[in-house]
């Protein structure tokens, strides 16, 4: 009986958690209909309806959410412990999976990653690229890389990158028929390439500060673009201004592609946190990667971390 309830309870919470039987099935290993049959005698084994099913979604019930609520830690934590039997091997072994925004992934987590992995074969990452604020406890992420101002409260966060600055670029063949704006609100009268979060689906609405006074700014102009190198093409060709992270545009800077405005309207802020629940027991895997990350300052950061002096978030 406890080996029947164990093995329903792990398909209702796959379920639960995915709301798709199809990507819970995946992730089991099992077939959907087995998945299925499994639901159907837990909810009559309890005598209450856990999920409810449409044609096209999957949710849990009240009861389901109360079940979930109290299942889903005590399953993370038997996941926990099982992954740091690690300590017993002689090498470090594991599953991680980690959420970050693409700019992140790209200059802070991928470069860990790389030097990483090749010394530990028996470590496995996952990196879900998403612009958006995911709940990692929900979403069974065992950890995020977000800015440091973006995390709760509630979880340890740890700084894996340094301070950023943002940049206001135009091309010289702009600049030359528009007067260069002093104040953030003369982009009003300015052509302004905007960008629009992959994930959320809003524009960006451009951050400015100055002696302590924080501005934000909607822009409008004949662009817009969800990727960010898309956005250094069109500021090169002339389309108008470009807001970015300073490392998109330090080639096309030095080489006078690019010339940079509001420079005194943009200070550094901080910067990339890798962030995870504060109840979580770290395995000997999550450790390594933790310690590869870590940002030391500019004379002790990673070695191969050392072209991502300057990035943002994507959203």
């Amino acid at each position: 009986m406890l080996r029947d309830n164990l093995n329903d309870l792990l398909a209702f919470s796959a379920v639960a958690r995915e709301r798709s039987f199809t990507r819970a099935a995946a992730r089991l290993g099992v077939s959907q209909s087995a998945l299925s049959h499994s639901l159907r005698v837990l909810e009559e084994r309890l005598g209450v309806r856990l999920l409810t099913r449409t044609t096209r979604s999957v949710a849990p019930t009240e009861a389901g959410e109360r079940l979930l609520g109290t299942l889903g830690p005590a399953l993370d934590d038997i996941d926990t412990a099982l992954v740091a039997l690690g300590e017993l091997r002689d090498r470090p072994a594991g599953a991680l999976r980690i959420t970050a925004a693409e700019h992140a992934a790209r200059t802070i987590l991928w470069p860990a990653v790389e030097k990483l992995l090749p010394d530990y074969p028996d470590i496995s990452v996952e990196l879900s690229i998403d612009s958006g604020l995911a709940d990692i406890v929900a979403e069974r992420f065992d950890a995020g890389i977000r800015l440091g101002e973006q995390i709760a409260k509630d979880m340890i966060a740890v700084r894996v990158g340094p301070d950023l600055r943002m940049a206001c670029v135009g091309a010289p063949s702009y600049l030359a028929r528009h007067a260069a704006p002093v104040v953030p609100q003369d982009l009003a009268g300015h052509r302004c390439i905007n960008l629009r979060f992959a994930t959320q689906g809003g524009l960006y609405a451009w951050e400015f500060g100055k002696d302590g006074r924080e501005l934000k700014v909607r822009v409008d102009g004949q662009l817009t673009f969800n990727d960010a190198s898309f956005i250094v093409d069109a500021a090169v060709a002339g389309f108008g201004l470009a807001f970015l992270p300073e490392d998109y545009v330090t080639t096309a800077l030095a080489a006078g592609r690019l010339v940079r405005v509001l420079d005194d309207w943009c200070p550094p802020f901080p910067g990339y946190h890798l962030y995870y629940p504060s109840r979580r027991q770290t395995s000997p895997a999550f450790a390594l990667l933790l310690d590869a990350l870590r940002y030391r300052g500019p004379d002790g950061a990673q070695g191969w971390n050392r072209a991502a002096r300057s990035a943002v978030d994507g959203g």
